[in-house]
């Protein structure tokens, strides 16, 4: 952060740092949706095609649902509902393979991965979805409440509830506990079975509602958004301290690690490198974040012995 503060002069500007916060509404979501997954043991691929699905499912329901004339409020709710349902779907397919199937999760949110890519490509053809409601971008996408973003407040609101859940519920606790021993946690009497569903469950459906977001940003449905996200979530989870072994993790953390991955992408942009110097960078701390994942690993282990 020093070295682009010094090479680039309106890296810390009020400007800058609140373009940089209203970008990251949605990297901060789906981190924290990752997260929830990453608690458990687990890992989700998928998120990438869940945004794809939501945004095109979404706007093809806009489409169909609304007559072009008026705000089209029906239309966007109905639209909404649809692209989350089909995110929170994807999701839950996740969790029944992983849960009931035992399928490793790397491998299950993968095959998905390419499983929902295919079903886009087959109802768009890998062309973008335009001419939705003017109304859905305006609020969703560019709208401000008390010169807050909606998007911000709405991720915001998110930030909180997953917060208390994870933290200060049971049911929070359950995700914690079988992350650190699955086995262990049955024994205890944990339906971890059902947990685990609900972990990609809700991975799925807080992926979606940044989807809608994303969409209304970008003004239609697209079939490649979102394919970089479970390498950006993935990193701003390990970067803050979740554990890529399950049991370890903090949603604070996870906000502020999002946030730091889009400081150092802005930092990037502004002192001119391209965007194959932002993967190698990105790629950098990714490996770092392992490394240090596994040597905190090992001494948590030497303690306990």
């Amino acid at each position: 952060m020093v070295y682009f503060s010094l090479a680039s002069e309106g890296f810390l500007t009020g400007e800058n740092m609140f373009n940089v916060a209203r970008q990251s509404v949605y990297i901060v979501l789906v981190s924290m949706a990752h997260m929830i997954v990453l608690l458990t043991g687990g890992l989700d691929l998928s998120i990438g095609v869940i945004i794809a699905m939501t945004s095109i499912v979404s706007s093809i329901t806009m489409i169909s649902a609304w007559s072009g004339a008026g705000s089209g409020v029906s239309a966007i709710l109905l639209g909404c509902a649809a692209g989350i349902g089909a995110g929170t779907a994807i999701g839950a397919v996740n969790g029944i393979g992983v849960a009931v199937f035992r399928v490793p999760p790397f491998m299950m949110s993968f095959a998905m991965s390419w499983i929902a890519f295919g079903i886009i490509l087959i109802i768009t053809a890998g062309l973008p979805v335009y001419g939705l409601p003017e109304a859905f971008s305006d609020v969703l996408g560019y709208g401000t409440a008390a010169g807050v973003p909606v998007p911000a407040w709405i991720t915001i609101g998110l930030v909180i509830l997953v917060y208390v859940f994870i933290d200060r519920t049971r049911m929070g606790r359950y995700l914690y506990a079988i992350g650190g021993n699955r086995r262990t946690a049955e024994l205890s009497g944990v339906a971890t079975r059902f947990y685990l569903f609900l972990a990609y469950s809700m991975t799925g459906a807080l992926t979606s509602v940044a989807a809608i977001m994303l969409t209304a940003r970008l003004g239609g449905g697209e079939s490649v958004a979102g394919m970089h996200y479970p390498f950006l979530t993935l990193v701003a989870c390990l970067i803050s301290g979740v554990s890529f072994f399950g049991g370890v993790g903090r949603v604070q953390n996870v906000v502020m690690g999002a946030l730091f991955i889009m400081l150092v992408e802005n930092g990037l942009a502004r002192i001119g490198l391209s965007s194959y110097i932002h993967t190698i960078v990105i790629s950098g701390l990714l490996i770092f974040a392992i490394v240090a994942n596994n040597y905190r690993q090992k001494l948590l282990l030497t303690v306990r012995v």
